[in-house]
């Protein structure tokens, strides 16, 4: 028996994920403006963010161990807090806090608008489970 809804319970609520793929790369500005304008949006319990490292110090090559002076490694601003940027941004999680298909939709909508607010050139938005929610056989392994 397969099913399209999510099998995992938090707290009796299911917890859908929002996945934003964005069409280029984010600058830190560009970034931070994607977050204030996702902060605006309720039901959101969690934002995970991942793309392109920006190492502190380089990793290989001849310049192996020396600082990695990346014009976008920098720290931003988000909900009063400063957030050091560790990549360059491509793709966000979002982890919401809905009870209903109807708050499902409705917080869905005003992502997509935040997006369409603050992406220019474009992003990919998708409703599913995209992290991991409970255990798996390799987190017995090697331990």
């Amino acid at each position: 028996m397969t099913s399209n809804e999510p099998t995992v319970d938090y707290a009796g609520i299911p917890l859908p994920e929002v996945m934003i793929m964005t069409n280029r790369l984010l600058k830190a500005e560009t970034t931070e403006k994607v977050l204030d304008a996702l902060a605006t949006v309720g039901h959101i319990r969690q934002i995970n963010m991942t793309g392109e490292s920006l190492p502190k110090t380089i990793n290989s090559g001849p310049n192996k161990g020396l600082d990695n002076n990346h014009s976008e490694r920098k720290a931003i601003e988000f909900n009063g807090k400063e957030v050091e940027l560790r990549h360059l941004v491509g793709a966000f999680y979002l982890e919401l806090d809905v009870e209903d298909e109807d708050t499902l939709d409705a917080t869905v909508a005003g992502i997509k608008e935040a997006c369409d607010r603050t992406i220019p050139f474009g992003y990919d938005l998708q409703v599913g489970r995209y992290s991991k929610y409970r255990t798996s056989l390799h987190d017995y392994r090697g331990a």
